[in-house]
């Protein structure tokens, strides 16, 4: 039996969502030491809100890498037995990095939070946007963006978030982005959805993000993985310092490759795929994408206990 942890980005947060780890002090540690690095305390924020911080970009982001990494170590507690392989959906790539040994856990917080101030920077507020397409293959959803940018000269619509069969996520500017969901329809999406995110995540807009992580990027220590991590933009492993680096520069501006990424942990061998942190958004989409895999989401003590079981 091979298993791989997967760990969610933004949107899988609520609040309260760590409500159910109350039995194992290292979640809340792991929070405490997170909050002394930032100088927030993030324990409060995750169990009790507002929203309005919580779903806050700059808090979100560190915010999912603790509670990503709390997890992991709950589970490394309990059963101290390690997965094959690794991966993370958009910033959960950092939390993979991190359990797999490559990058610290001090400096992932100041790296994810710095990636957030640089999105949010790099695109002034209501001039980005993103959607979900459901219903629609992807080559058709490239061509609605091949076809808005044709229309609509100099703006950017672009695939971001290649998420499972028939859900593609697009992202460019706002107006591109409406104008895609209506072309989208037309050729035959179930539905297009507006989500709620000002900042165009892995599309060209994001350059400039990419730019300032690439300077901070070079400031901080990598080491090999202990375990394969794969990376959104290629769905490959590495193990060299500098092509980490140049893949989580790569990964601001190119679509997160989930369906791959799902399939080629089948491929491998993993039979099992377990999502480390709070929400099931991610088990959601690697049932679609196979439903051969067993899908196991780590939502609270139980549910831990219960992977452990299976899996140990």
């Amino acid at each position: 039996m091979k298993f791989a942890f997967v760990f969610p980005g933004q949107g899988s947060q609520s609040i309260g969502m760590m409500k159910g780890y109350a039995d194992f002090p290292m979640v809340r540690e792991t929070f405490d030491e997170a909050s002394d690095i930032l100088g927030q305390n993030f324990w409060v924020m995750a169990n009790e809100g507002p929203a309005e911080d919580l779903n806050l970009t700059v808090n979100t982001q560190p915010l999912m890498l603790m509670a990503g990494i709390s997890v992991c170590r709950a589970w490394e507690s309990l059963t101290g037995v390690r997965p094959a392989f690794m991966a993370g959906h958009s910033l959960g790539e950092y939390s993979a990095l991190v359990a797999a040994g490559s990058l610290t856990f001090a400096d992932a917080l100041s790296l994810v939070r710095f990636r957030a101030e640089s999105m949010q920077q790099s695109v002034p507020e209501g001039t980005g946007g993103m959607a979900v397409v459901l219903g629609l293959d992807d080559d058709k959803v490239k061509i609605v963006c091949d076809e808005v940018m044709g229309i609509l000269n100099g703006k950017s619509l672009e695939p971001a978030n290649f998420n499972g069969p028939g859900q593609v996520v697009i992202a460019g500017h706002r107006d591109a982005v409406l104008q895609g969901m209506e072309l989208a329809k037309l050729k035959g999406a179930k539905r297009a959805i507006m989500l709620p995110m000002s900042v165009p995540s892995h599309c060209s807009l994001m350059h400039h993000a990419a730019e300032k992580m690439q300077q901070r990027l070079e400031q901080v220590m990598l080491h090999s993985p202990a375990i394969p991590v794969l990376h959104n933009a290629d769905v490959q492993s590495h193990t060299d310092a500098e092509a980490i680096r140049s893949i989580l520069v790569q990964q601001l501006c190119k679509p997160v490759r989930w369906t791959e990424t799902i399939r080629s942990l089948a491929s491998k061998g993993v039979t099992h795929v377990v999502e480390c942190g709070p929400g099931k958004v991610l088990s959601g989409l690697n049932k679609r994408i196979d439903e051969r895999l067993q899908s196991l989401a780590l939502t609270d003590s139980e549910s831990l206990r219960q992977a452990a079981s299976i899996l140990r």
